[in-house]
């Protein structure tokens, strides 16, 4: 039997009635193993791993005493569902308390379409009450494994062609329970008492592995329609593939749901229309609630609207309770969308300048002869070894010296877009589409008045709001088509250019000149102190803004290659280095305190530590917070500390212990490093010990 053709589920990967540990680490590490002993799964601690840092995004508990732990990884060849029916329950972060029914669904990192359906459609069952309580009733694995294939297997229906929209004579009746996740009612009548197809409302529903939330959404959003009778249609932004709504569709539609954790694909097409957005699980928590609140927005003349071009105006913000994504996390999205998409450049000019240095030697940092002429590039070492008559004429080194001149200025023509991408996806963030070539305009600006990082940041901030505002004229119909492609990316460009080159290009310069004198100037104690602040920042979420922030600061001031740039580089490397480190050292010193799935995680550390991969220390993180995180950020700060003490220096952006030749102070480095990751481990060892802490999974698990 090919992978392709195994079910997703066997009797070996059913548990029944079982006590799987304390929490939901132990539950997920349980069933992995599971799979693992099932021949489904190659490294059951690396899917755990896998599994909790999707957790740590999002908790996968939903109400009603279900959790559908999920994820994509490299350790999974064939689609597998494993499932628990724990006694006692366990918390998965459900807002009615813990789950008695967990399913692990593990995906392979190289997923086909076929496979996600068969995912997605045990996602969609859970939303019918009669599936739940069969489950609850299941007298055998056999049993179980019966009911999920009939989910992800779905017989013909007998009468397959099915009205676009609910009918007012044929609606559920309304003692239909409520499908797990929906309010038992009141919310129901609420958006049943509007009058029968009084509004068409779409929906678009996405979350990050969109291989179950987004599914359940979706047929929770489409079952309180069909109570409410309203028409509705549901585009699913999945990895089983979507059929995007039809263009006539969303023209006729009088609202709009959005329920997702990630971007809207194409967004414009719903410009105008007034919007209840959320994250995917209040359409799982709250249908009912959210389609009133879509019909009720339907007929307000100042309901917030999505942005992006033509349309009606109306209010920027939702109104209070309509479920919109608040200020603070719209920031911190539309910021860490500019630095996501900044980073690869910064990784691939980095290391390839490092690798410049590796090939030509340190001396590509001063030029020819010590001397660095202006915009130096391939001219100086071009013209160098152009004067030789032949390639056995060069000087010593002289090939060697020129490729390594082409590395680093492919580097250094790759660290050029670093400042145009973050403005240009910060506008994107904010304005969708038209919002790009003004972000760029304003990161090209930045660049030519030299206003570096910061200048970008300010300048794509304004080019977003500017593209935003254009974009909620109510433009005529004639002149819609050229809004999005033509007006706003104009009129936002000349907006944000003029505002640069005129007002803010020398003001933010001088900031961004300030800042590097203030760093190039620091000694003794100031010098150490930033480097604590930059150890904690690193430590403090692992990855997440925070960690982001402070490796995006060093990472631009990199592009200069000066001393005191290079010495923050290494700093926030040798910090992020740490928290996985630490945490390998902790499991490897008293295994006692860790479950086995830690213990495993901890020798996958090793490796991710020292190749600079902070998110290694999540899984460790996301089972115990409290103890873990301030552990990681003491360890973080003494590297931090100890980097600037010892003056070392990182020309690469990236790379841990692989880009050690791009290191100036090897053996301060190391040492910088040793001291933090001791500290981090000595921290969350006392912490666990002081604090009573067990391991999560203590004792045998009752089969």
């Amino acid at each position: 039997m090919t992978n392709t053709e195994q079910p997703v589920t066997t009797a070996d990967l059913v548990l029944l009635d079982i006590d799987a540990g304390a929490d939901k680490a132990a539950v997920i590490g349980r069933l992995a193993r599971q799979a693992a002993d099932a021949g489904r799964c190659t490294d059951p601690d690396g899917l755990t791993g896998a599994a909790l840092e999707r957790e740590a995004k999002s908790a996968t508990g939903l109400p009603g005493g279900i959790a559908i732990p999920h994820c994509r990884s490299p350790y999974v060849e064939v689609p597998t569902i494993g499932f628990a029916r724990l006694h006692p329950k366990v918390d998965f972060g459900a807002p009615d308390g813990g789950a008695d029914l967990v399913f692990l669904i593990a995906a392979p990192d190289a997923g086909g379409a076929e496979h996600m359906k068969l995912l997605s459609s045990l996602a969609r069952a859970l939303v019918r009450p009669d599936f739940v309580a069969a489950l609850r009733d299941a007298g055998t694995a056999e049993d179980v494994v019966t009911l999920i294939d009939g989910a992800v297997h779905p017989a013909p229906k007998p009468t397959s062609p099915k009205p676009t929209s609910p009918k007012p004579t044929s609606p559920k009746p309304a003692a239909t329970p409520a499908a797990p996740g929906t309010p038992a009612t009141p919310a129901a009548p609420q958006a049943a008492d509007a009058p029968k197809n009084a509004a068409r409302v779409v929906a678009v529903t996405a979350c990050p592995t969109g291989i179950a939330h987004t599914y359940m959404a979706a047929d929770a959003l489409t079952l309180a329609a069909e109570r409410a009778g309203v028409e509705f249609a549901v585009e699913t932004q999945g990895s089983s593939g979507s059929t995007p709504l039809a263009a006539d569709v969303i023209a006729a539609a009088d609202a709009v749901i959005f329920a997702t954790d990630v971007g809207v694909k194409d967004r414009g097409r719903f410009a105008g229309k007034p919007v209840v957005a959320s994250g995917v699980k209040r359409a799982i928590n709250e249908p009912d609630t959210m389609l009133a609140e879509a019909v009720a927005a339907a007929g307000n003349p100042a309901a917030a609207r999505v942005e992006g071009g033509g349309g009606a105006g109306g209010a920027a913000d939702a109104a209070p309770g309509s479920g919109d994504v608040g200020w603070g996390t719209r920031t911190r999205q539309i910021l860490l969308t500019g630095v996501s998409y900044m980073i690869p450049f910064v990784a691939a000019g980095g290391l390839l300048i490092a690798l410049g240095f590796l090939v030509g030697g340190y001396q590509l940092g001063n030029g020819v002869d010590g001397q660095r002429p202006a915009g130096y590039g391939l001219n100086s070492v071009g013209a160098h070894i152009a004067a030789a008559n032949s390639l056995t004429d060069l000087p010593d080194g002289g090939l060697r010296v020129y490729l390594g001149a082409v590395l680093f200025s492919v580097g250094q023509l790759a660290f050029m877009f670093l400042v145009p991408a973050l403005a240009g996806y910060i506008a994107f963030a904010m304005a969708d589409r038209p919002g790009l070539a003004p972000g760029f305009t304003a990161g090209a600006v930045a660049v030519f008045v030299q206003a570096g990082f910061i200048g970008g940041l300010v300048g794509g901030v304004i080019a977003g709001l500017v593209a935003a505002a254009l974009g909620r004229i109510d433009a005529p119909r004639w002149l819609r088509g050229l809004m999005p492609v033509v007006i706003i990316p104009l009129g936002a460009s000349l907006v944000v250019g003029l505002s640069m080159f005129l007002l803010l290009g020398r003001p933010l310069a001088a900031a961004k000149n300030g800042l590097e004198h203030w760093l190039a100037g620091m000694t003794g104690a100031s010098v150490i102190v930033l480097g604590i602040i930059l150890g904690l920042m690193m430590c403090f979420d692992l990855g997440g803004p925070v960690n982001k922030a402070a490796y995006a600061f060093a990472a631009a001031g990199l592009s200069v290659t000066d001393v005191p740039s290079m010495r923050i580089m290494a700093a926030v490397m040798a910090a992020g280095m740490v928290p996985p480190l630490a945490m390998a050292l902790a499991t490897a010193l008293r295994p006692r305190l860790f479950s086995a799935p830690e213990r495993e995680n901890g020798r996958a550390a090793w490796l991710l530590g020292a190749s600079f991969i902070s998110e290694g220390a999540i899984p460790f993180a996301a089972a115990d917070p409290l103890r873990v995180i301030p552990s990681m950020m003491a360890g973080g700060a003494v590297t931090g500390a100890l980097v600037m003490a010892f003056d070392v220096t990182s020309k690469a952006p990236h790379g841990g212990i692989f880009v050690i030749f791009a290191i100036g102070n090897v053996l301060g480095f190391v040492l910088a490093l040793a001291a933090g990751t001791v500290v981090g481990a000595i921290a969350v060892i006392l912490a666990k010990q002081l604090t009573g802490s067990t391991p999560a999974s203590p004792a045998p698990v009752a089969a």
